[in-house]
């Protein structure tokens, strides 16, 4: 697996997504996501991205279950801030710093291990001040139980403050062919202060693939029923942006998940797509994507079928994009 570097941590081309392994998604299936995740590490897939409000709070004991005898060989990326309880509920996005340090010691429990590689914060909380979280996260560093930093879906001068208290490594956001609103500030940014970025999402949720037709194909408990670009007063739009890369990655010889993954991969050595999935026939066509010979011409002609603005409908609904600090 070619590597890449997230500031001065040296990563895989292509990450492992975890949350789909046990929610929001719809149920799971433990047995292949384990495997999975052993398969992702036998092809070089290194870099293992969870948090602890995935499932809740099983997501991560699923993952440390898969790496216990090779933990060397992961980079393990966990988050918090958004906080949950057993049963689901959402209790609002928590940024304070005794919250930091008990979400910190209750996800090393859970995978099993004694420090993270790369810690995010998730979400940023409006109610208490970046300086503050920031403090209590130079602290676990300190402390050894987290090697590296990350922030996610931050605005701008949101990730300059935080940057400021302490280094920041990485920064996620959903980035792909069908949501490019941090090409603007938020990338430029984030390589002015020398931080990767971490893209999740990389196939719009599954609709880049072209195998969306219907927001009913989803299970209950899928979100993107509730996604406003999966209605299907959104469909028909979007599907018709899909059949324009489904071209494209025909003449490539590729799937159109493959091209809007290779599309990723190709906007620069500080880009980490991580995409999702539960099974390990899923993982091969994904790393099938670094071989998709990208030309300057293709990669234009890509950008041109499916411009910034094209998708029809917002990436969350509205509770969640409330969440979000952009």
């Amino acid at each position: 697996m070619l590597q890449r570097r997230l500031s001065t941590l040296a990563v895989p081309a292509l990450g492992l997504g975890c949350m789909g392994m046990s929610d929001l998604y719809g149920p799971g299936d433990d047995a292949e996501s384990v495997a999975t995740i052993r398969h992702a590490l036998d092809q070089g897939v290194t870099l293992l991205d969870t948090a602890d409000m995935y499932g809740p709070f099983t997501n991560e004991r699923l993952v440390g279950r898969a790496i216990a005898d090779r933990r060397d060989e992961v980079v393990l990326a966990t988050k918090f801030g958004v906080e949950r309880l057993p049963d689901g509920t959402l209790k609002g996005v928590n940024g304070r710093p005794d919250y930091v340090r008990s979400a910190c010691d209750a996800s090393l429990r859970r995978l099993g291990v004694d420090h993270i590689d790369l810690y995010y914060q998730h979400r940023i909380d409006p109610t208490v001040p970046i300086e503050e979280t920031w403090g209590a996260l130079s602290e676990l560093v300190a402390a050894g139980k987290v090697r590296h930093l990350g922030i996610s879906e931050a605005a701008p001068a949101t990730v300059r403050r935080a940057h400021a208290v302490h280094p920041i490594t990485a920064g996620q956001y959903e980035y792909s062919l069908f949501s490019r609103g941090i090409e603007d500030e938020h990338l430029p940014t984030l390589r002015e202060l020398g931080i990767g970025l971490v893209a999740y999402a990389p196939m719009g949720r599954g609709l880049l693939t072209g195998t969306v037709t219907s927001t009913g194909q989803f299970p209950e408990g899928d979100v993107r029923r509730l996604a406003p670009r999966f209605q299907e007063s959104s469909l028909l739009t979007n599907r018709a942006l899909v059949e324009r890369l489904r071209e494209l990655a025909a003449a490539a010889d590729a799937t159109p998940a493959q091209l809007a993954l290779a599309w990723l991969l190709y906007q620069g050595l500080d880009v980490v797509p991580i995409p999702g999935t539960r099974r390990r026939s899923h993982l091969d066509e994904n790393l099938r994507a670094c071989d998709v010979p990208l030309t300057d011409e293709l990669a234009r002609a890509v950008t041109e079928a499916i411009p910034a603005g094209a998708v029809v409908g917002e990436r969350y609904d509205a509770a969640r994009m409330a969440t979000l600090n952009l």
